[in-house]
């Protein structure tokens, strides 16, 4: 964390349901579960669907094929029941529902009463399997229908010419792709899922005195400002109980060491943890941020939260730092659609070598996926104050990572780059995890864009980057 920044004002897809499951199974209390000692706040008012709709269409000439791509010897029926099957298991692992169109479309009239039918059902998606090259100006129809369009082409669908203009279109994901798996298919249903998820969602925002709620778009975030005094009076509502020994026990059994932090620092941890889930609960929040270090410089609270908010991310929850709302937005995309938590990082230019080192106090363990194993980690303290327990967590060098973040609700800015090493502190200041990476671009490290970007484990720029096409969100490099 840094107080100087200014900048504080899978996998299967992951339902909010999924993520609350998924912190019990973790030993995590259930922020929205039922109240135990206090009556939670009345949720807020549920989304206009609890279940995305697909359509899902076929289209194909009427006759027999012959000659031409995908040629003669190619099975379209064989394609359709084995896509069919795909798609219906797709949609029961993502929770969403998918209709098919009884019969391919064969003629401009069956694709013009499908038209008539998206407008008439608003489904919140269609997905397009052309069967045939010759399919394309009717592709391009239902693409120009106003409803969020995935295309799968198959080899032999199309050439450049057919899908130069449409693969570009907002409101579109269109993969051209010999994947017979059909796992581009179903990323396109995930961008369609993850946005459902995030307009689903609410972040506490714990800062100043005032009490209030504001929705970001084009993503649909909804934020819901508590009073900053709200935690420190959690805190102390907190008992180092058998949850919270249980918790530092467990802390202390899977790190590779620990450095500074006592048992009681620990429990300090884990009643920081209970303060932020009892926010969460009492205000219907899926995740929290916070003027931490606010509160730590005044000594409001013995120490920084920077172990539960791990903990959070690590359940698929959101625990994000200095109330920095685009790295709330960022988060919670990259969990959404990655079922991957983000390093949310200060940077700083390497000029000897033109590398790039992200640090922080905060960072997931399971940088690898929400349902993967999590890294070593070493228990260390808060390193700008010496308080409390931080983790220490160690990237894998050689990790491909994407960098990415959001600079505004309709903003994004991405890169990639790879894990050189790890450094410590000491003998370097700055915060407990942190990771040197060889970057793409820009091509000298000082003209990169943006503070607080995520780290992200794996190559996910074009991932991204369909989310925004899709979606009215500019993309722009790091």
């Amino acid at each position: 964390m840094c107080i100087h920044c200014g900048f504080g004002a899978g996998f299967r897809g992951f339902t909010r349901r999924d993520l609350m499951e998924r912190a019990g199974a973790a030993g995590l209390a259930v922020p929205l579960a039922q109240a135990q000692e206090e009556k939670p706040a009345p949720p807020p008012p549920a989304p206009a669907v609890e279940v995305p709709v697909l359509k899902v269409v076929y289209l194909r000439p009427k006759e027999k094929y012959w000659l031409g791509w995908p040629g003669t010897a190619w099975d379209p029926e064989g394609f359709a029941a084995r896509s069919r099957g795909l798609v219906e298991r797709f949609a029961r692992e993502l929770k969403m529902k998918v209709e098919f169109e009884p019969e391919p479309l064969t003629s401009s009239g069956a694709v013009e009463a499908f038209l008539k039918k998206l407008a008439d059902e608003k489904p919140q998606g269609v997905v397009v399997f052309p069967l045939h090259m010759n399919q394309w100006s009717n592709v391009n129809r239902i693409a120009a229908a106003g409803v969020p369009t995935v295309i799968f082409a198959g080899l032999g669908m199309c050439f450049t010419g057919h899908i130069a203009k449409v693969s570009r279109q907002p409101g579109v994901y269109l993969a051209s792709t010999a994947d017979y798996d059909l796992g581009a298919a179903r990323f396109g249903m995930r961008l369609i899922k993850a946005r459902h998820e995030v307009r689903r969602a609410t972040i506490a925002v714990v800062r100043g005195k005032e009490s209030k709620e504001q929705v970001l778009e084009p993503l649909g975030l909804r934020l819901k400002f508590v009073p900053r005094d709200r935690f420190p009076e959690a805190f102390q509502a907190a008992a180092a109980d058998e949850e919270a020994r249980d918790m530092a026990e467990e802390y202390l059994r899977n790190a590779v060491k620990c450095v500074e932090p006592t048992r009681e620092d620990l429990l300090n941890a884990a009643r920081c943890y209970t303060a932020a889930r009892r926010i969460m609960r009492e205000e219907g929040c899926d995740g929290i941020t916070m003027d931490c270090l606010g509160l730590v410089t005044a000594r409001q609270i013995p120490t920084p939260p920077c172990m539960a908010w791990a903990r959070l991310l690590d359940a698929g929850l959101l625990g994000v730092c200095e109330a920095d709302l685009n790295a709330v937005m960022s988060q919670i995309l990259s969990i959404q659609l990655l079922g991957k938590p983000g390093f949310q990082q200060d940077p700083v230019p390497e000029t000897v070598h033109n590398t790039f080192i992200g640090a922080h106090c905060v960072c997931p363990t399971r940088i690898h996926g929400l349902d993967r194993p999590p890294v070593p980690f070493i228990l260390r303290s808060h390193s700008e104050s010496n308080l409390g327990v931080s983790l220490q967590v160690l990237w894998p060098p050689g990790q491909t990572v994407t960098v990415m973040q959001f600079t505004g609700p309709g903003k994004m800015i991405l890169g990639r780059g790879k894990v050189l090493r790890n450094l410590d502190t000491p003998p370097a200041g700055g915060c407990r995890t942190s990771v040197e990476l060889a970057l793409e671009a820009p091509a000298d490290t000082r003209d990169t864009k943006g503070f607080h970007q995520l780290f992200i484990a794996g190559d996910h720029v074009r991932d991204f980057q369909a989310y925004a096409q899709m979606w009215g969100i500019a993309a722009e490099s790091l």
